[in-house]
C-alpha cells in the first residue's frame, strides 16, 4: 500500500545497508589483524581452543629455554668433571712413579709435593666449577640432591639434573685432609703410601667416569627432550592457524561482496526517499 507517513521501503533498504556495513567492518578487522576470530562472537569454541593452544605455545617456549639453560648447566659440569679427570691421572702417573722401587725418598718428596697441589687443585675445580654463581662439583648447590627441570606443558613434565660431589676428600683422593670415608690423607712419600694411593685413585677414576657418563646421558635426554618441544610447538602453532587465523582469498571475497551490497543498499535507499515526493503528485 503506497503511504508517506511510513517508508517500509526506506526502512528495509536502511536495515539492509546497516547489515552490509557490518559485514564490511568485520571483513575489513579481519583482514587487517590476520585472524578470523576478532571477538568472542565470531567463534566462542574456536577462541577457548586457540586461547589454550596459545597458553601452551608459551609454556613450551619457556620449556625450550629451561631444556637449554639445564644443558648448559650439564656442559659446564662435566668441563670441569674432564678436568678433574686429567688431573687425577696425573696423580695417578705420580703414584705410580713413587711406588717403583728405583724411586728414592729424597724424589717421592717432590713427587709428594706436586701431588698434594693436585689435590687441592681438584678442590679449587669442583668449587670454581659455576652457574649462575652456584657451584656444580662440591656438593654445596642444590644440584646434589637434585633439581627439577620442566621441559613441557603440565608440572609433570620434568626432568631431573642430579650432579656428584667431586671433591678430593669426597673422592678419597686428599692428600691434606681425611678422607670423608675415615681414612687418612693419602701420602706417596713411601712406596707402601704409593701402592695405598694407587688403589685410591682408580676407584676415584672409576667415580667421576660415572659422573661424567651420567651428565652426558642427562644431557642427551634434554637434546632429545628439546627436540620434541621444538616439534610440539611447531605443531601446535599449525593447529592455532586453523583455528583463528583468517583464509585472506574468502575474506577478501566476502570484504567485495559486502562492498557491492553496501553500495546497493545506498543506491536503494536513495530510490526509496524518492517514493514519497512521487506520491505526492497524486495530490496535485
Amino acid at each position: 500500500m503506497p503511504a508517506i507517513n511510513t517508508n517500509a521501503a526506506a526502512n528495509a533498504a536502511v536495515r539492509y545497508l546497516n547489515l552490509n556495513s557490518a559485514q564490511e567492518s568485520s571483513s575489513l578487522s579481519k583482514l587487517s589483524s590476520g585472524s578470523r576470530i576478532t571477538s568472542a562472537s565470531d567463534d566462542a569454541a574456536g577462541l577457548a581452543i586457540s586461547t589454550r593452544i596459545s597458553s601452551d605455545v608459551t609454556t613450551l617456549q619457556q620449556a625450550a629455554t629451561n631444556a637449554s639453560q639445564a644443558t648448559s648447566i650439564l656442559q659446564t659440569a662435566d668441563g670441569g668433571a674432564s678436568n678433574i679427570s686429567d688431573i687425577l691421572a696425573r696423580m695417578k702417573s705420580l703414584a705410580s712413579e713413587s711406588a717403583s722401587g728405583t724411586t728414592t725418598n729424597s724424589s717421592r718428596a717432590y713427587i709428594q709435593s706436586e701431588f698434594t697441589q693436585l689435590s687441592s687443585e681438584i678442590d679449587s675445580i669442583s668449587s670454581g666449577t659455576r652457574y649462575s654463581n652456584q657451584s656444580l662439583l662440591d656438593g654445596s648447590s642444590v644440584f646434589a640432591s637434585g633439581v627439577s627441570v620442566l621441559v613441557g606443558s603440565s608440572s609433570t613434565d620434568t626432568i631431573a639434573v642430579t650432579l656428584t660431589s667431586l671433591k678430593s676428600a669426597d673422592l678419597g683422593v686428599s692428600a691434606t685432609t681425611a678422607q670423608t670415608s675415615g681414612a687418612v690423607a693419602l701420602d706417596v712419600t713411601t712406596q707402601t703410601g704409593a701402592n695405598t694411593a694407587l688403589t685410591a685413585l682408580d676407584t676415584a677414576i672409576n667415580t667421576v667416569s660415572a659422573a661424567r657418563a651420567s651428565i652426558g646421558a642427562q644431557e642427551s635426554r634434554f637434546n632429545f627432550s628439546s627436540d620434541s618441544i621444538s616439534t610440539q610447538t611447531q605443531n601446535l602453532q599449525s593447529a592455532n592457524s586453523a583455528i583463528k587465523d583468517v583464509d585472506i582469498a574468502a575474506e577478501q571475497a566476502k570484504l567485495s561482496s559486502a562492498e557491492v551490497k553496501t553500495q546497493a543498499a545506498v543506491s536503494a535507499e536513495a530510490a526509496a526517499n524518492q517514493m514519497p515526493q512521487y506520491l505526492l503528485k497524486l495530490l496535485g
